[in-house]
């Protein structure tokens, strides 16, 4: 598996399919599944385009098979960490190991850009992704944040971990 940035050549929407499968997939019985089933294919294109810099792609035989963006926190708070906004795989290639290899990249390339803590936010619903994040040395520090997608109340906890 190939792991790099988001080049001029990739197709964007090979990219917004990543996040459009994944959130079907892993956010059944989270999301409501009517919202789920409204994603409309390239949601997510239109705000690629624009930020190549900082949106990672997996690569697997030439296919994109998973996706993460970073940046700079967006919290005034944590203004010193760098931030792991999304990461998303294709269902196919979740539970494979790729999904670690992804975020290891992710947070090596907020190091470079000088972060020496990561942090980000999971639906508190979402157990699968915070055992992944657990196993990956990233903790819950106690902040929660509300949310309301589909018109259901939810609630996102940050995770961080320093960069060793």
């Amino acid at each position: 598996m190939e792991i790099r940035y988001l080049s001029p050549d990739d197709d964007i929407y090979a990219v917004s399919n990543v996040y459009e499968q994944s959130w079907k997939y892993a956010y059944q019985n989270i999301i409501p599944q009517q919202y789920l089933d409204s994603i409309p294919a390239g949601r997510w294109a239109k705000g690629l385009e624009n930020n190549r810099d900082s949106c990672l792609v997996a690569v697997e035989e030439g296919r994109i098979a998973g996706t993460s963006s970073i940046c700079g926190s967006r919290w005034e708070k944590y203004s010193d960490y760098g931030e792991i906004i999304s990461i998303y795989f294709l269902p196919e290639y979740m539970g494979k190991g790729y999904g670690k290899l992804l975020l290891e990249r992710a947070v090596e390339e907020l190091h470079k850009r000088g972060f020496q803590k990561v942090l980000l936010w999971v639906l508190e619903e979402n157990a699968r992704a915070r055992r992944f994040y657990d196993k990956c040395g990233f903790s819950p520090v106690g902040e929660v944040m509300a949310d309301c997608i589909g018109g259901k109340e939810l609630r996102e906890v940050m995770y961080a971990r320093e960069i060793e």
